[in-house]
């Protein structure tokens, strides 16, 4: 049972993180801009249609296209897990959660550093 927790709540930070970090990303606006410009708004959709918004996003893009759209999708995606994270470790009751909080932290922000290097390195951002 206790593995099955840890399963979903990991499966929750990774695929709901972006949640947490839609209306920071517009000033208040209650959406999230996708990197093709359009609107997801965090009140219309669960965490599903946010995915789908964000594989939408790559849809018919290849080459360096794909690549930049992916790193940028990636990062806020990643933004949003350690966010997550940050705030399970202050509210969080067990111990476990803290833990898997602190590695999640640790992980997504060593591949944000990465990712944000590769689009500096080359696509210059």
């Amino acid at each position: 049972m206790k593995l099955i927790f840890v399963g979903l709540l990991g499966l929750l930070v990774g695929i709901g993180g972006t949640s947490l970090v839609w209306q920071e990303r517009n000033g208040g606006d209650d959406g999230y801009r996708m990197t093709d410009k359009s609107m997801m708004h965090s009140t219309s959709m669960g965490m599903e249609g946010a995915m789908d918004d964000m594989m939408r996003g790559l849809e018919g893009k290849t080459g360096d296209d794909f690549d930049k759209a992916f790193l940028s999708e990636m990062i806020m995606h990643h933004q949003g897990a350690v966010e997550m994270a940050n705030a399970a470790l202050t509210n969080a009751k067990h111990e476990e959660i803290k833990t898997m909080a602190n590695a999640i932290i640790s992980a997504q922000t060593t591949e944000i550093q990465q990712m944000q290097d590769w689009q500096k390195t080359w696509y210059g951002r």
